[in-house]
C-alpha cells in the first residue's frame, strides 16, 4: 500500500445492500477520515432541484419526478426491478454526476490537509473503474441472510426484491476477492464493530 503525492491515503468502502457500510463510514470520519459518500452524491442528484432530475425526465418520462421535483424512486425501483436496461440507463444519467462530485470533495478534502480520504462506494467492485485510483479497498461483509434481515426491516421490502437488489450487486465472492481489508459486521453490537474500525483507521495511519 504505497501513498500517492499527495501524501494522503485514498481508501475504498464497499459492501453489498444491508452490510452496514455506511455505518462504518462514519465511524471512520469521526475519527478524522475524509468521508466522501458517492450514495449521499446520487441522492442529491435525484433530489428536488437535483441535476440529475430534468435528464432522467427526458429519458424515461415525467411520470418518474413526482410532486416535489424530485426522483420518484418508488417507480424508478420498479422500473429497474423490472427491466434491468433501466439500471444502465439510469446509471449512464447519475454516475458521471456522482464522478464530478467525487473529485472536487476529493481536491477540496486534500486542500484542507485529508490524511485519508474514504470513498464510500457501493458498486466500487462492480464499476471496475476504481482499482487504479485507490491505495487500499475495505469490503464490510456480512452473511446473505443478515442482509436480506437488516433491509427487509428498515425499508419494509419483500424479500424477493432484497434478493433482486443482492443479486443485481457484485456476489460476496467477488467483493471478499477485491478486498485489502474485511469487516465482517455480523452479529456485532455497535462497540464491536467500532473496536474493529479504530483497528482499521489505526492500521491507516489514523
Amino acid at each position: 500500500m504505497s501513498r500517492g503525492t499527495d501524501q494522503a491515503l485514498r481508501i475504498g468502502l464497499t459492501g453489498g445492500i444491508g452490510s452496514g457500510k455506511s455505518t462504518v463510514g462514519t465511524m471512520l470520519a469521526a475519527l478524522g477520515a475524509a468521508l466522501i459518500d458517492a450514495d449521499a452524491l446520487s441522492r442529491a442528484s435525484t433530489a428536488s432541484g437535483g441535476s440529475a432530475v430534468p435528464l432522467i425526465a427526458q429519458a424515461f418520462g415525467h411520470d418518474y419526478v413526482d410532486a416535489t421535483g424530485a426522483l420518484d424512486r418508488a417507480r424508478m425501483r420498479q422500473c429497474v426491478f423490472s427491466d434491468p436496461s433501466a439500471r444502465a440507463r439510469l446509471e449512464a444519467i447519475v454516475h458521471p454526476i456522482v464522478l464530478s462530485g467525487i473529485a472536487q470533495q476529493s481536491q477540496a478534502a486534500l486542500q484542507a490537509g485529508a490524511r485519508l480520504l474514504v470513498l464510500d462506494i457501493p458498486l466500487l467492485v462492480e464499476s471496475g473503474r476504481w482499482a487504479a485510483t485507490l491505495d487500499a479497498v475495505v469490503v464490510v461483509d456480512c452473511r446473505p441472510e443478515t442482509q436480506i434481515k437488516r433491509v427487509a426491516q428498515r425499508s419494509g421490502l419483500p424479500r424477493a426484491h432484497v434478493q433482486g437488489i443482492m443479486d443485481a450487486q457484485a456476489s460476496r465472492t467477488e467483493r471478499l476477492r477485491a478486498a485489502d481489508a474485511v469487516l465482517f459486521n455480523d452479529g456485532l453490537s455497535l462497540a464491536a464493530l467500532e473496536a474493529q474500525v479504530r483497528s482499521l483507521a489505526r492500521s491507516f495511519g489514523l
